[in-house]
C-alpha cells in the first residue's frame, strides 16, 4: 500500500492510497481457492474446478469484494499510522481501477480537534420546578376531567327541550343531493350536544328539539374534510330525537376512586399527584438539559471539523425548509435525531435549500455539543448496554399495538436504524454525569412558565 497526502489543512486530511495489482490478485487468488474447494460445477469433481473457470465466472462479483474489503482494511490501517482519531466517516472515492491494475483510491477525513478539559463543578445551573399550589391545582383539574368523562345522563321529561351539554339519543341519515352516503346513518346513536363530535352546526340545530321530534339538518362538510367525496358538499340529515337526557352529576368521593383502581379518593389524589409530578419531572429535566447545553455552548471553543460542519449545516437547512414542516424545529438539545429515518426523497428531488448564517450557527452548536458529549463519555468510560437498547426498542415498540413483531422485525433488518436509539441513552448518561457535578438551584415556577417556549421568554 502506497500512501501520499494531498491536503492538510487545519482539521481536514486529504490522502491517495494506492494498492498494487499484485496483492489485489493475490486476495483474488486466495478466494477463488476457498471457493473451488467448496463449490460443485457439473463435470467436475469437488474441489476440482480450474481456478481460470471460476474467475471467468464468479471473477467480476469476487473482485467486487475484494475491492471493498481492500479499501476497508487499508484505509483503517491508514488511520492508525497516522494516528488520526475520525470525527465522523471518512468520504473514499475510487479515481482508477481496471482489472489486472492497480487500485487507486482517495480518502478525506476530519480528525478531532483538541477538547480541552474542563471543571463542571464550576457549572451553575437554575432548574425550573413546578410550584406546589400549581400542582395542587392540576390535580383538581385533573379530577374534574376524570368525572366529566364518566358523566353519566338520566332521561328528561318528554316536554324537556334539550340544552348545550345535554345527550340525546338519535337516528339520523344523511344525504346529498337526495342520496344517501356511506357512513352517513346511524341508529340510536349518543350525541352530546355541545361535544363538536359531528360537523360544525349539526349538533346546534338539536338544541330545543324534544323527545319524538323529527327535525331536518342542514350543514356543510369542511373544505378540508377527511373524505374528499364529501369535502365542502351541503348535507341535509333527517333526524328523529328518540329520547332528550339530562347529565347527572358525579359524586367525586371514593366510590368514584374505586374506579381507577385506587382505594380511596385521598389514594386517586396521590396517583394522581405522583403520575403528574414525573410528567412536570421530565419536563423541568428537558429545562435542565437546555440550561446545560447552553453552558457547555458557552465554555468551550475549539475548532470543528470542516466537512462534518458543512455536511450538518445542510442537514439543518434541509430540516428548516418550510416544504419540509420543519421551520420551528430548533433541536435545541442536541437529541441526535437528525430525522435521518424520515423519508426525504421530495426534498432531495427539488434543489437543495440555501445554507444561511442561522444554519450554520446552529450546525456549530450541535457539532460542538455532539464532539464535546461524545468526548466526555469516553473519558469517563460511560457506555450503553445492549440491554438498555433492547428495552428502549421494546418501549418505542409498544407504540404500535397490533404491529409489535413487525416494528421489531424492521429494527432487526436495518442495524443503522437501530444504532439511533443507543445515541439518546448515551447522551442521557453523559448528561446525568455533569448534572450530578453542576452546582444547580431549584427556582419554584408557575405551571405556564414552566411549560414556556425557551426561545419565547429569552432563554434563546
Amino acid at each position: 500500500m502506497d500512501v501520499k497526502e494531498l491536503n492538510r489543512e487545519g482539521l481536514s486530511r486529504e490522502y491517495a492510497v494506492t494498492i498494487p495489482a499484485t496483492e489485489l490478485d493475490a486476495q483474488m487468488n486466495g478466494q477463488l481457492e476457498e471457493l473451488a474447494a467448496n463449490v460443485r460445477m457439473k463435470g467436475f469433481r469437488p474441489g476440482k474446478v480450474p481456478l481460470a473457470l471460476l474467475r471467468k465466472q464468479y471473477g467480476r462479483q469476487i473482485m467486487g469484494d475484494v475491492i471493498q474489503k481492500s479499501v476497508t482494511e487499508s484505509s483503517q490501517k491508514l488511520l492508525s499510522d497516522e494516528g488520526i482519531r475520525p470525527a465522523g466517516q471518512p468520504s473514499i472515492e475510487v479515481t482508477k481501477f481496471e482489472e489486472g491494475g492497480d487500485l487507486e483510491y482517495k480518502i478525506a477525513i476530519d480528525v478531532m480537534p483538541e477538547i480541552p478539559e474542563k471543571d463542571f463543578g464550576t457549572l451553575k445551573l437554575e432548574r425550573p420546578t413546578l410550584k406546589d399550589a400549581d400542582l395542587d391545582q392540576e390535580v383538581e383539574a385533573t379530577l374534574k376531567r376524570l368525572a366529566e368523562s364518566n358523566t353519566a345522563f338520566e332521561p328528561r321529561g318528554k316536554t324537556a327541550q334539550a340544552k348545550s351539554g345535554d345527550q340525546v339519543l338519535i337516528d339520523f341519515v344523511g344525504r346529498i343531493g337526495g342520496e344517501a352516503f356511506e357512513g352517513g346513518a346511524a341508529d340510536d346513536y349518543e350525541l352530546t350536544l355541545g361535544s363538536g363530535a359531528f360537523i360544525p352546526g349539526f349538533e346546534d340545530q338539536l338544541i330545543g328539539k324534544k323527545t319524538g321530534a323529527k327535525t331536518d339538518v342542514t350543514v356543510s362538510f369542511p373544505e378540508n374534510y377527511g373524505a374528499k367525496e364529501l369535502a365542502g358538499k351541503e348535507a341535509v340529515f333527517e333526524v328523529t330525537v328518540k329520547e332528550v337526557r339530562a347529565p347527572k352529576p358525579v359524586d367525586v368521593d371514593d366510590a368514584f376512586a374505586t374506579q381507577f383502581g385506587a382505594s380511596d379518593l385521598e389514594n386517586l389524589k396521590q396517583m394522581i399527584r405522583d403520575q403528574l409530578s414525573r410528567d412536570f419531572g421530565g419536563v423541568s429535566r428537558g429545562r435542565l438539559k437546555r440550561k446545560l447545553l447552553d453552558a457547555l455552548d458557552d465554555l468551550y471553543d475549539f475548532e470543528l471539523p470542516a466537512r462534518m460542519l458543512e455536511n450538518e449545516a445542510k442537514d439543518v437547512a434541509r430540516q428548516l425548509t418550510p416544504q419540509e414542516e420543519h421551520s420551528h424545529d430548533h433541536d435545541h438539545d442536541h437529541d441526535h435525531d437528525h430525522d435521518h429515518d424520515h423519508d426525504h426523497d421530495h426534498a432531495h428531488e427539488a434543489k437543495e435549500p440555501e445554507v444561511t448564517e442561522e444554519h450554520r450557527k446552529l450546525a456549530e452548536r450541535r457539532v460542538r455539543l455532539g464532539l464535546v458529549l461524545a468526548e466526555i463519555g469516553q473519558k469517563n468510560a460511560i457506555t450503553v448496554s445492549d440491554e438498555e437498547v433492547n428495552r428502549l426498542i421494546m418501549q418505542e415498540a409498544r407504540r404500535f399495538p397490533g404491529q409489535e413483531q413487525q416494528f421489531l422485525d424492521y429494527v432487526r433488518q436495518n442495524p443503522q436504524y437501530a444504532a439511533q436509539f443507543r445515541a439518546p441513552l448515551f447522551e442521557d448518561k453523559v448528561v446525568d454525569y455533569l448534572l450530578e457535578r453542576a452546582e444547580i438551584t431549584d427556582k419554584p415556577v408557575s405551571k405556564d412558565e414552566l411549560m414556556s417556549d425557551p426561545d419565547e421568554d429569552g432563554e434563546g
